[in-house]
């Protein structure tokens, strides 16, 4: 009993650290105060001014929400361009590593690891210096193909338990009665491997749009912003723009709701199933 009560105070203590941040940005994305712990009473003005571009007379203001405006949309086109990339691209190295056999296949899923345990630090210093090496003009394409490399092999890694569940006589079949390999692909593989590929995809994209170490070293000095560097450069200055905090807490919202959709699309084909 004691052991039952010990687990589920410890959860619960791992929940509130996790969540109590979030929820702490939450509540005073509901104030104008320009500090965090100081309630000036409830207001929607900060929704507001995000959605509307500024406080109404202030020019410096509206500029501070253009330039958030602008690093949120570079955030969302490169973690969009990224996720979809790394999922063609990790789908097709998914597959390729699940017909490999012995110490070959062993190695190369290793190699698939060493991006997710090595420290963001490290790749995004080495990217710098690849695209030194290679003479890229640091901006978009740099800071895209960046993003390509550290999430593919989540993707990876989402594909290949699918992969394993699939019946492989499947595809051997649909060779058989005459489809071309492409075909037997687009029309047999993709559709069984899909649930893995929508999961790769959404870890991807949050993965992209959480990065900052990887982006800030390949951004360069083009003045190119994401929202990681935006409220790093911002943090700087001595404060945060208080329309970040409706901002987090919409992205935040969105996320969990995309979760949520997924996690019950999957529980209730799970159930269909068993039943």
């Amino acid at each position: 009993m004691m052991k039952k009560i010990l687990a589920k105070s410890y959860l619960g203590l791992v929940l509130v650290l996790l969540y109590a941040p979030i929820a702490f940005i939450a509540i005073y994305s509901f104030t104008t105060a320009k500090s965090l712990g100081n309630w000036t009473g409830f207001s929607l003005d900060l929704y507001s001014s995000l959605f509307t571009g500024g406080r109404a007379a202030d020019v410096s203001s509206h500029e501070t929400l253009s330039a958030l405006i602008a690093a949120l949309n570079n955030t969302l086109l490169i973690a969009f361009i990224a996720s979809l990339a790394s999922t063609f691209l990790g789908t097709l190295a998914a597959i390729g590593i699940f017909n490999m056999k012995g110490r070959w296949k062993a190695a190369v899923q290793f190699t698939n690891n060493i991006p997710l345990l090595n420290p963001d630090i490290i790749t995004g210093v080495s990217l710098f210096l690849l695209f030194v090496f290679l003479h890229f003009s640091r901006g978009y394409l740099t800071v895209i193909l960046a993003h390509i490399t550290f999430c593919t092999p989540y993707v990876v890694l989402n594909v290949l338990p699918k992969l394993s569940q699939m019946n492989p006589n499947i595809y051997e079949a649909a060779l058989d009665l005459g489809a071309t390999p492409m075909q037997a692909l687009r029309k047999v593989m993709i559709p069984q491997l899909r649930p893995g590929m929508i999961s790769g995809f959404i870890l991807a994209f949050t993965m992209s749009l959480d990065d900052f170490a990887v982006t800030y070293f390949t951004a360069g000095s083009s003045g190119l912003d994401t929202l990681s560097t935006y409220i790093y450069a911002d943090a700087r200055k001595g404060g945060l723009t208080p329309e970040l905090r409706p901002l987090m807490t919409i992205i935040f919202l969105i996320i969990l709701a995309v979760l949520l959709f997924v996690n019950l699309r999957n529980f209730k084909k799970n159930k269909s199933l068993t039943i």
